[in-house]
């Protein structure tokens, strides 16, 4: 592993262990070169999985880029970091079991959704709004309307 300081290849582990998800490892390194230390995980990847965008374009799947997006739809709302991760790894375990490598961009969003909305509806609606790429504030009002139960008419 390359030193993020001075860019060394020759870095040591000093310390492994699970981390709190229960699905990586955690990794205290230390830097010879630099005496610099830092940390590591490691998670198990079923198969490599391409991201097939709207456009037709493919890219491969990146979690990172998966886990800032719900980072930011669940941006200061009381849902716990452990909570949120078990979120993550939940669809990309869903994702890789799915037995396909080429995965539409579209499907990947509707299952985000999907998990945002058991978890929290203010982040789900903010997911939507970029997802579903809103333009004006009826965009939002119809998309909430739809998520409200229906109430019989007071008389």
């Amino acid at each position: 592993m390359r030193c993020p300081f001075c860019g060394n290849i020759d870095t040591q582990v000093k310390d492994s262990r699970p981390a709190e998800d229960h699905v990586s490892i955690r990794r205290r390194r230390f830097c010879p070169a630099c005496g610099g230390r830092f940390t590591t995980y490691e998670r198990v990847q079923l198969r490599d999985l391409v991201v097939i965008k709207t456009n037709g374009r493919r890219e491969d799947f990146d979690r990172d880029k998966l886990e800032r997006s719900i980072r930011i739809a669940l941006q200061k709302r009381p849902i716990e970091p452990e909570r949120m991760d078990q979120m993550i790894s939940g669809i990309v375990r869903r994702l890789e079991s799915m037995g396909e490598t080429d995965i539409p961009s579209k499907q990947i969003g509707e299952i985000v959704m999907e998990s945002l909305a058991r978890i929290d509806t203010v982040a789900y609606v903010r997911f939507a709004s970029v997802y579903k790429n809103f333009q004006a504030a009826d965009d939002f009002d119809k998309f909430v309307s739809e998520l409200r139960p229906e109430t019989p008419p007071t008389k």
